[in-house]
């Protein structure tokens, strides 16, 4: 029998396979993490990357004992001996913050701005979009508290997803407040919902001790209905004037900037660590669950994590199988992975490793590719094409001893006699008066596909 792969897992394939999709394309991939990189970097982020498992206390601390996380959705790899075990990452920040304070790069200038892409990885239930091996590109920056630096995060965030050609997105903001407002909250909420103990989910029964507030994130059905039947008074109306203060300022940049948005109230984060800003991005066209990603200020977290001294930091992330749905949902094309500017085939077996020769002296300019074997031209068309080729040579003993080529353009059906020394000349100028690449926000570069 067939060994398939893992349930809640993709295969990303190279374009042209039989079964490609889009959210299969490994190309769609690409184009998402090269317009990031591009978008993020041009505002100072530097790329960085963490191990894919971490120390299981590493995300129990990070993430939060009582999020859904970490007690039903964690890939635990147990060690030998006592070892407590290892955690395949569910989600980036932590990895990030403890790569941070680990390595000294407190040392570097302040705010560091740092980014990342890579699987991250939860047992949960499969569904259109949300897999057990997913893909994020992630954006943190540590080092500073302002306000201008959480807005700068939220316009960032915005900024990749038009630049991928997404239009309909939405950002829900909203604010959590210093950890005295926190407290008075979750005061509120126990006193609410202890007299409707028996109305909420076991999940909720537990949260109403430990962190009350998760109780607002709760995907229970009853959980909602109660929250709805109760009139559950949001966050904001908590706000010490410190978290308000900064709450107008996070607003005041945005507005500024032209960025679109939405005062939610219902946007909670229900750990420790977070503080003030958080926001969401959604999009109506990947289904009910409709977040693309989100993010939050988490100045408590590098404490959390064993440091001496508070950090600040805030960060995002999005699903890039998310995404993609959204892409599909607007209809946006995306590139496909270039051909070879150039194809080389002989036609004759004494010409073939000639062939390869030239191919390989094109390779430090373009992608160039050549026939492993003698063909007839009808054949080294069809091949050429079926490559996306733009350029094919044809190899006989005549251009060995003219030192010569006969270039033909697939595109255009014209022929052009190059000698084989202006070869790299040609394709260069080429390339220069015909960019296949441009620097646009809304393309991928050639040497990142």
């Amino acid at each position: 029998m067939a060994i398939n792969r893992p349930k809640g897992t993709q295969d990303h394939l190279p374009d042209g396979s039989p079964k490609l999709s889009l959210d299969t394309r490994a190309s769609a991939f690409a184009f998402v993490r090269e317009t990031a990189r591009r978008v993020l970097e041009r505002a100072g982020a530097q790329f960085t990357d963490t191990p894919l498992f971490e120390e299981a206390e590493l995300v129990q601390r990070g993430v939060g004992g009582s999020t859904d996380i970490v007690r039903k959705e964690m890939f635990t790899v147990y060690y030998f001996g006592d070892h407590g075990g290892f955690i395949l990452r569910p989600e980036g920040t932590a990895g990030l913050v403890r790569s941070y304070l680990q390595n000294g790069l407190k040392q570097l200038p302040a705010p560091l701005k740092l980014w990342t892409h890579g699987p991250m990885f939860r047992a949960e239930n499969v569904q259109k979009g949300r897999l057990r091996q997913f893909h994020q590109v992630d954006y943190e920056v540590l080092g500073s508290a302002d306000a201008l630096v959480d807005a700068e995060a939220i316009a960032l965030m915005t900024e990749v997803v038009q630049a991928l050609g997404v239009r309909k997105v939405k950002v829900k903001l909203g604010s959590i407040g210093d950890p005295e407002d926190r407290e008075a909250y979750n005061a509120y909420l126990r006193e609410l919902f202890t007299p409707h103990l028996e109305a909420l989910s076991d999940d909720s029964k537990d949260r109403l001790g430990r962190n009350p507030m998760r109780i607002l994130d709760s995907k229970s059905a009853q959980d909602q209905a109660l929250i709805a039947e109760l009139g559950v008074r949001p966050m904001l109306d908590f706000l010490g004037e410190g978290a308000r203060t900064h709450f107008v300022q996070v607003r005041r940049h945005l507005d500024a900037w032209g960025v679109n948005y939405e005062v939610d109230p219902s946007i909670v984060r229900g750990l420790d660590y977070y503080r003030r800003t958080a926001w969401e991005l959604h999009h109506e066209g990947v289904g009910a669950k409709s977040a693309l990603g989100g993010g939050g200020r988490y100045d408590g977290l590098a404490q959390e994590l064993g440091s001496k001294e508070p950090v600040p930091g805030i960060g995002w992330a999005f699903g890039i199988e998310r995404l993609l749905l959204a892409l599909e949902a607007e209809g946006v094309p995306l590139p496909a992975s270039p051909g070879p500017l150039l194809y080389v085939a002989a036609m004759d077996e004494a010409n073939v490793g000639y062939a390869a020769t030239l191919a390989r002296s094109v390779r430090a300019l373009a992608r160039a590719e050549f026939a492993y074997r003698a063909m007839k031209p009808a054949a080294a068309f069809r091949d050429a094409e079926r490559r996306g080729a733009r350029f094919v040579a044809l190899i006989g003993s005549q251009e060995v001893e003219q030192d010569s080529l006969s270039l033909k353009d697939l595109q255009t059906g014209q022929q052009v006699q190059v000698p084989t020394r202006d070869l790299q000349g040609f394709l260069g100028g080429y390339l220069g008066a015909n960019p296949l690449t441009p620097d646009a926000p809304s393309q991928p570069t050639q040497e990142n596909l």
